[in-house]
This record gives structure tokens, sequence and C-alpha cells, in this order.
């Protein structure tokens, strides 16, 4: 695709974004609970900046890039050439299904890619949307969406597709990357892991309250960047909780589960997994529910207990003690997504930010990495591999095609056969 071309598709899109914003909200109310407010902020406005950035900054990315020569091929011109990979396989999940299939498919688009687009079929209301605004944008040859369930995702899987971008579950990644490789297809998995939240040496502890419970409960937990669970010393707890109660009567009355702001949880199979994880805790604070939702719920979880071995992915916040900031390390077995710290102390900031591997990192806030479009966003491990949002999004589906454009008027002939001690003197004064 030209570059107007690939400005046309991403200014139609927007277009029609802003034209069924009424409808993509409640398409999102009717799968998960989302209130408008939510609903903008964390899927239609996220993908809104990134067109616009994506439209703002897309002519100098296309541009071939020169870069430096060696002495070993003097004289010559090198330049990189951005091209699109092919056709690109999408696939999104449920807990932000309008953003996680629109934001990549930016990056997409952008870099002159086909796309076919694989929407969660739990979100429902949201993948009919989804089929008709990309009708109305693309051409089926272009950006098809592909429907259905788990037997559907297969059968995509043993199509050859020229770059796999996945979000979900660490589980399901594995089972991607496996089929990728039957026909050495390149991947970015976006995936999850247990985040941490770590409190230690601020005298702001009802900050970090605060922060972490708009984290925790966004989506009603339902975030692959949420706090997991939070490490705090013993002196602090109290204090913390208290002010984790205060937070969620601000955010959303003093019963959640009536509110309009509160999200509801996917579905019923979801819902008794995370009503079982509860079982194995001790309930500090919340612990309710109804039929639809789970109530804000902080617990001290048993040793080796289930809710620390699996990503939580619900409104449930377990409280751990520490004592010394090393201590950070027995319970981050794996690589997370997400890493938060609130700390007044620029050697624990230190500690954790030379110490932890992890996706990305917010000090003294949540989840907020995500939005800033020069960061990047992915994970490291078991959370995932490679990154997109802004330029990253374009490198991510873009190929740079290396080109070497060499003079016809000099030559090295000491490179050429026969060898001789002196040609090979000479090499070595190049190659050292």
């Amino acid at each position: 695709m030209t570059y107007q071309e690939r400005i046309s598709y991403l200014k139609r899109l927007k277009e029609v974004i802003l034209k069924y914003e009424l409808d993509i909200k409640e398409a999102l109310y009717l799968d998960l609970g989302k209130s408008s407010q939510e609903s903008y902020i964390t899927e239609i406005g996220l993908v809104l900046s990134e067109i616009t950035y994506h439209m703002k900054h897309l002519k100098k990315w296309m541009k071939p890039k020169r870069v430096k020569n060696t002495l070993a091929v003097f004289p010559a011109k090198s330049f990189l050439v951005p091209e699109p990979f092919g056709k690109v396989l999408i696939i999104g999940p449920w807990n932000y299904p309008f953003q996680l299939i629109f934001n990549p498919l930016v990056g997409a688009i952008s870099a002159g890619n086909k796309a076919v687009l694989k929407p969660s079929e739990l979100a429902v209301n949201t993948e009919k949307l989804i089929v008709k605004l990309i009708k109305e944008v693309f051409s089926e040859d272009l950006v098809e969406v592909v429907t259905g369930g788990v037997e559907v995702t297969q059968e995509l899987l043993n199509q050859r597709f020229d770059y796999i971008f996945f979000t979900g579950s660490t589980n399901v990644g594995k089972i991607i990357m496996r089929a990728a490789s039957n026909n050495l297809t390149p991947v970015t998995l976006e995936l999850g892991g247990k985040s941490p939240a770590i409190v230690m040496d601020t005298k702001d502890i009802k900050h970090a309250a605060y922060k972490i419970a708009f984290g925790k409960l966004i989506n009603a937990g339902q975030t692959c960047i949420a706090p997991d669970y939070v490490l705090i010393r013993e002196k602090d707890k109290p204090s913390f909780i208290e002010y984790y109660k205060e937070a969620v009567t601000k955010y959303y009355g003093s019963n959640p589960l009536e509110s309009n702001d509160y999200p509801k949880i996917i579905n019923n199979r979801h819902h008794q997994r995370l009503l079982s994880l509860v079982k194995e805790t001790t309930i500090l604070y919340g612990g309710t529910s109804n039929e639809f939702k789970i109530a804000p719920t902080i617990v001290e979880p048993k040793i080796n207990s289930k809710i620390m071995v699996e990503e939580i992915f619900g409104p449930i916040l377990p409280i751990i003690t520490i004592n010394q900031i090393e201590e950070i390390k027995d319970y981050i077995q794996e690589k997370p997504l997400a890493t938060y710290l609130f700390t007044e102390s620029k050697k624990i900031e230190d500690y954790v930010i030379n110490n932890i591997s992890t996706g990305g990192m917010t000090i003294n806030d949540t989840l907020m990495h995500f939005s800033n479009h020069h960061l990047g966003f992915g994970g490291v491990g078991h959370s995932g591999m490679g990154k997109y949002h802004g330029k990253h999004s374009f490198d991510t589906f873009t190929h740079f095609k290396p080109v070497l454009k060499k003079s016809k008027h000099f030559d090295v002939p000491a490179k050429y056969l026969p060898s001789s001690d002196k040609k090979e003197r000479f090499i070595k004064h190049i190659l050292k």
C-alpha cells in the first residue's frame, strides 16, 4: 500500500469508530458491564489516540533509512527499506475486546499489511460490532474478520500467515507459538502473569492504596497488567487496607456490586474460578458477590495456595508482608508483564529496576506505562515477546530490508582469489 492509501484507511477507521462510539460503549457494557467513561478511557480513546499518532508520523516511518558503511564495503550506500510482512493474523482476547483487536490492526495497516482478525467469541456483542465496523472501512481482501470458537482459531493457525499477533494467556500463547513454528512464522505474544505491586519505604500509604485500587479494579481486575498482589511491610499493612477500602468507596460507592461503574465478570466459568480462589484464603475485606459481579476483595493467602500460583484476573487482591526488599524475589517466580513500585527510597527504586526483569514498570502509579506511545508495550519470558504501541507497532509489522548499493568505480582486489600473504595482511588490517 502507498502512503496515501494507508493514511486514507486510518482516517476512515477513525471516522467509523467515532460514528459508532455509542454502539461500542453499549457492546462493552453488555459484554463486561463497563461504564461509558471506562469504555472510552481503556478501549475507544486508546485506539483513537494510536490512530492519530500513526497518521502524524507515518510518512517519516515509511522513508528508507540511510545507515553507515563499514570500510569493507567502501564505497557504497547502505539503507533499510521498510516493507510489510504480508498477511498477518491478529487474535484478540475477551477482556479488552475492542482495543486489543484495533490497536494492533492500526500498526498492521500503517506498515502496509493485509490482516485477518479473530476477535474473542466470549465478548459476543463486541465481536458482532467489530465485523460491522471492519466491513465499513476495508474490503474483505484487505482486512477480514473471522468469528467462532476454539476450532476456528485452530483452523486459522493451520493456515500460513506472514506474521501472527496474539494477546491472551500464557498457556494459549504456547499453543500459538507451536503452531507458528510449523511455518516458521514470526510472532508477537502479549501474555500475562502475576504482576506485583511493591509498597516499601513510603510515607504516603494512602497514595499507594488509591493507585493500586484503581489499577486492580479497572475492568473488575480482568486486565493483563492489573496489580496481581501486594508486597508490603507489616507495619504498613493495616493502613493500606483501610485506605484501599476508602478508595473503593470513593470510586464505586458503599456497595460496588450495585454500582454502574463497576464491571462484571465475563462469564460464569470465570466467576466460579475466582470464587474458588478465595476459598483457600483468609478474607480481610470484601468477599461478597452476586450472579455477575465479585466485590473488591483483599485476602491473605496461605502458603502455596492456588491464588499465588495462577494469574488472578479478577478483583481479588492478596496482600503479603515482607521485611526486606530482597524478599520480593521469593514471590516473583516468572518474569511478570508489569511491576509496580511505591517508594520514596532511591536505593529501593534502583534495586527493583536493576534486579527484577519485567515487561514494563510504573513507579508511584499503576497501568500508566501502557499509555505512553514512546515506551512500547510488551512482555518478556513467560509474559510474552515483542512490543507494540506507537512506532513500535509499525516496527513490529515491518521487515526492514537491508539494501547495499555498491559503487562500480572502486573495488578491493585483495578480497579475490588466488590468495596471498600480502592480500591476507591487507584483509586483516580491515577486518579486526
